[in-house]
């Protein structure tokens, strides 16, 4: 199954899964709603849509064969939309040849069979939005690396960027002062300074002793 890393990166996604079969929505309903954030269904292309353009949508499972509007050209859609960033996983029971090579036109990020096997389901969810939040993640280190900077030099930035490059998938620090001295041949008054400054400017809780959270989020930062 899932490592506890990964559990953690789905319980922050959206999902809507789109499929006509009632007993297999069901069967979504109880096993996605206890990973992801937050769970959307639509039983066909055209309702898909439309909750598409109402909410903010990280990952589409979708069926193929659905009526109104089928789960290829609802692919389509997405795809013609540069503001919908959206992960998309193939969910069907059909293995005809036509079907494969849309998918692969249409650069999909996942093909699953039914009957679906929970944990291969959960494997392919993590595959296809990992890019997006791997994106994410370097981009909000870099704006905080950047805001940083403004305030801090040397050293210091040295110090910061040990401290993101060491923390885990919830920005948490796992450390003492004494580490980072033997690891970036620093002082211990720049170490405990640096600290503190970010910790003044909101840029790093204390959560407890050598436990640290980082901020990606710099809207507390005042110069």
């Amino acid at each position: 199954m899932l490592s506890k890393n990964d559990e953690v990166m789905i319980k922050k996604i959206k999902v809507l899964y789109v499929e006509d079969e009632e007993d297999i929505l069901k069967f979504a309903s109880i096993v996605l709603e206890d990973y992801v954030d937050k769970l959307f269904i639509a039983r066909n292309g055209k309702e898909a849509l439309e909750i598409l353009k109402q909410e903010d949508i990280d990952l589409i499972i979708t069926d193929i064969l659905m009526p109104k509007l089928n789960g290829i050209d609802l692919i389509r859609e997405i795809k013609k939309n540069p503001l919908w960033d959206i992960a998309v996983i193939v969910a069907t029971a059909h293995t005809e040849t036509q079907y494969l090579l849309d998918c692969i036109e249409l650069k999909v990020d996942g093909y699953i069979l039914k009957p679906i096997d929970v944990e291969e389901l959960l494997k392919t969810i993590l595959k296809a939005v990992l890019p997006k939040f791997q994106a994410n993640e370097l981009q909000a280190k870099n704006i905080l690396l950047n805001a940083i900077s403004v305030f801090v030099g040397g050293k210091k930035i040295e110090i910061i960027k040990y401290l993101i490059e060491n923390s885990d998938s919830e920005n948490i620090f796992y450390g003492s002062y004494e580490d980072i001295v033997q690891e970036l041949s620093v002082s211990k008054p720049t170490v405990v300074k640096t600290f503190r400054q970010l910790i003044d400017t909101g840029l790093l809780i204390r959560l407890k002793n050598k436990i640290y959270k980082i901020q990606p989020d710099i809207s507390h930062y005042k110069e």
